[in-house]
């Protein structure tokens, strides 16, 4: 039976990946439109994000971007009056289904914010808040060897290992920020969300973030929101374009950049409007 189940995940796997010119789809938007009370902010919205490739969601502010990826691990639940319509889908899976656990989306769908936010705590208590409270952990030991690796792959550790019962927020800008992705980390996620992670950094703690993005996709697929166009073309591999609440355009990043099909694609990315 084993086998077989195997054999049916293949097949599917290798559906998908030809669907997707030999890309896997991770998450899938399809049809999804998102209302605050009587406006709407989101119109039938159809996006792939596919596994271990970076997703740059561009477009002016109050285009819809972060509306969007905020669907994504069920964020707008927290808005009284927004509704979501349509569906989102994890490996093929409703994530608006009511049997989902939106605790543990969020723990295989992780976000990092704009603007870091580490907690009142030490770097190691940061690092170690979602394992325990997820239970991923047996032993101190284990513990300990989750924090570190997480703060290893966050590209922290060397600059933090001496500190780690130091509170968090004692760290620059560029190293909360990469905390706070040492953290999304910690929990084991397959998909990373990041809502304009740049925005608030220096030049040179973003190029640090920038290279750390593509050391991630690696092993995590990631969907960034950012208004910097050079970042989305240095970081990303897929671009998806929005404008008024609508999914404009996406795919390749250097199509999207360099050979745009769609007339307001190309006024944003050479500047007339945004």
């Amino acid at each position: 039976m084993k086998v077989e189940a195997d054999q049916v995940f293949a097949n599917k796997t290798a559906a998908t990946a030809s669907a997707g010119g030999g890309l896997v789809t991770k998450m899938k938007g399809d049809a999804v439109s998102v209302f605050y009370g009587a406006k709407q902010a989101l119109f039938e919205v159809n996006l792939d994000i596919y596994e271990r490739q970076v997703t740059a969601l561009i477009g002016p502010s109050g285009c819809g971007k972060s509306t969007f990826l905020r669907c994504l691990n069920r964020m707008n639940d927290t808005i009284d009056i927004c509704r979501v319509t349509g569906r989102i889908s994890l490996d093929d899976e409703d994530i608006y289904d009511p049997s989902i656990d939106v605790v543990e989306l969020r723990a295989r769908v992780g976000m990092v914010f704009q603007k870091p936010n580490p907690f009142p705590k030490s770097i190691f208590e940061n690092v170690a808040y979602g394992p325990r409270i997820h239970g991923l952990v047996k032993s101190k030991a284990d513990l300990e060897e989750i924090v570190v690796t997480s703060l290893q792959k966050a590209s922290i550790f060397e600059e933090v290992k001496d500190r780690l019962n130091e509170p968090g927020t004692g760290l620059s800008g560029g190293q909360q920020q990469r905390l706070c992705i040492a953290r999304a980390i910690a929990v084991s996620p397959e998909v990373i969300l990041m809502d304009e992670p740049c925005s608030a950094l220096d030049p040179i703690a973003t190029a640090k973030v920038e290279e750390l993005i593509d050391e991630l996709r690696e092993n995590y697929t990631i969907a960034i929101v950012t208004h910097s166009m050079q970042q989305a073309a240095r970081v990303s591999q897929r671009t998806a374009f929005f404008h008024l609440g609508q999914l404009v355009e996406q795919g390749e990043t250097d199509q999207i950049f360099t050979n745009p099909s769609e007339k307001r694609t190309q006024d944003y990315i050479t500047g007339r409007y945004g």
